[in-house]
């Protein structure tokens, strides 16, 4: 648990195109269940999943079944536009196995998923392993984009 911070003009938009209502001046009740439903739509096993917003701070709770869904609800609703930290109140499973947490590694320009994985891992090929651990968030090795933030798995 804990309060984890991101760039608050960077990511996905919450409403579509930049004509709509920007996340920080829709109604705090209408960008919460658009959150809820952006993290519903990733399937991901949190149980009692649930997010309110407030200042740019969006706060999840629920029961997650693994520590990679707790990280990868945070860098969801944390990798929206207008969503500058997300509180983390979300709790594991009593019976779950206690690994190590990731880190999270903010995307800069000229970034790519090798040129992350050479500095983590010491091995561009090992892309793959920073996709994969950041589906369905990513939906292509290449398309990653400045201020989004990426779960890069301990090995």
């Amino acid at each position: 648990m804990g309060i984890f911070s991101f760039l608050k003009n960077a990511g996905a938009k919450l409403f579509g195109s930049k004509e709509e209502t920007p996340v920080q001046e829709a109604e705090p009740v209408k960008v919460q269940d658009a959150l809820k439903e952006l993290v519903a739509s990733m399937s991901l096993g949190i149980d009692a999943f649930d997010v309110s917003f407030s200042n740019g701070t969006a706060t999840v709770f629920g029961v997650a079944h693994s520590q990679a869904d707790k990280e990868k609800a945070i860098l969801t609703v944390g990798n929206v536009d207008g969503v500058d930290a997300v509180d983390d109140q979300i709790t594991l499973l009593e019976n779950v196995e206690v690994v190590l947490e990731s880190d999270f590694y903010t995307v800069v320009s000229g970034d790519t998923l090798g040129k992350i994985a050479k500095n983590y891992y010491g091995d561009a090929n090992k892309y793959m392993l920073i996709f994969e651990e950041n589906k369905p968030m990513l939906s292509h090795p290449d398309k990653i984009y400045p201020g989004q933030v990426l779960r890069i798995p301990k090995i």
